[in-house]
């Protein structure tokens, strides 16, 4: 008989932040995040740096908050893709060597579905979607529309051919001289602003499948146009910009959306990964609860962006099917959803 209280660690290393979480069954004790400050000097993120800096960071501020003693531990996850390849690495290679020294199992995670399942992290206020559910992924490096049958049965139906929406936002906020990261500077003028102030065309694009880079190359060819005309057209304009662009970013998600709903029958619909934190959007999906009849759900701010305890409450429900894995387990940048 399984411990009723079990203790996961879970280490999170895809990209430029080092996260670490520990829970108890799926409620969070802790979860730990190092920002990177380094990477906005240059623009992004730079794979060599993110590698170095991670080995500085890891999880006895996490072991420290949650008031457990690593001896305690049941299991530790880890992310195994897709991520940086050095990032991972760190992650792993640290993951491996405290589960040898405690005796304890290994659990391999994969990224995106911790996004996904992040909805089932016990956090009051919080509702847990049902089986089977809709699920809206939205982040710097993926765009798609998952279709969950349960915790490790999901079909991918719809996804980015080009650019990510966490790239659309990021790119446009670069093409208005606006720092990286760009994505929340762009919700934050956005919510000042008139959204149908500007238009720009969406793209047309079959099926559930979505597409982003026409739509930076419009807004480029806009502003261009624009300074032309008036050197200060950006700094005059800024809030109704951001808000042109959100809006019409937020109508391509929504688009695609709505047709999902329409070819599988699922209404209950759940968003995750970073640009899941844009105001816009978590308001537009609360929106169509009375306009459509769905039932959506958003995730805490803290689980949005990568962050270990959604790793942890993967590694929970791996560990309650005794899904592990050996040392012998390697990291991979992509891997298969």
């Amino acid at each position: 008989m399984l411990n009723p209280e079990v203790f996961i660690l879970a280490i999170e290393s895809s990209c430029d932040d080092t996260a670490a979480a520990v829970l108890c069954n799926d409620k969070v004790l802790s979860n730990v995040v190092a920002n990177q400050l380094i990477h906005t000097q240059y623009g992004g993120v730079v794979p060599e740096l993110a590698s170095r800096a991670h080995q500085q960071n890891i999880v006895d501020a996490a072991l420290k908050k949650a008031n457990i003693k690593k001896e305690q531990l049941s299991a530790i996850a880890f992310t195994q893709g897709p991520g940086l390849m050095g990032s991972l690495l760190v992650g792993s290679s640290f993951a491996k060597s405290m589960a040898l020294a405690l005796g304890i199992p290994l659990i391999a995670v994969n990224h995106m579905h911790a996004h996904i399942l992040a909805h089932f992290i016990d956090e009051e206020g919080f509702e847990k979607p049902e089986f089977p559910f809709l699920a809206l992924t939205i982040s710097g490096g993926h765009t798609q529309i998952v279709k969950v049958n349960h915790f490790f049965d999901m079909e991918i139906i719809g996804e980015t051919t080009d650019d990510a929406v966490g790239e659309a936002f990021d790119k446009s906020a670069k093409i208005l001289g606006l720092p990286y990261p760009g994505g929340p500077l762009v919700d934050k003028y956005a919510q000042l602003g008139n959204p149908k102030a500007f238009a720009f065309t969406k793209p047309k694009v079959p099926g559930l499948d979505f597409s982003f880079s026409g739509l930076k190359t419009a807004i480029l060819y806009f502003i261009q146009k624009e300074k032309q005309k008036n050197p200060n057209f950006i700094d005059e304009n800024i809030n109704d910009i951001c808000a042109s662009i959100q809006h019409t970013i937020i109508q391509i998600l929504m688009d695609k959306l709505k047709l999902a709903v329409k070819e599988t029958g699922i209404n209950q619909i759940a968003i995750g990964g970073g640009v899941s934190a844009n105001s816009g959007i978590r308001q537009t999906l609360k929106d169509a609860e009375q306009k459509y009849g769905w039932k959506t759900f958003v995730p805490k701010f803290e689980y949005t962006t990568d962050n270990a305890a959604m790793i942890g409450i993967v590694g929970y429900q791996k560990f309650l099917s005794q899904n592990f894995e050996n040392a012998s387990v390697v990291s991979k940048a992509r891997i298969q959803f």
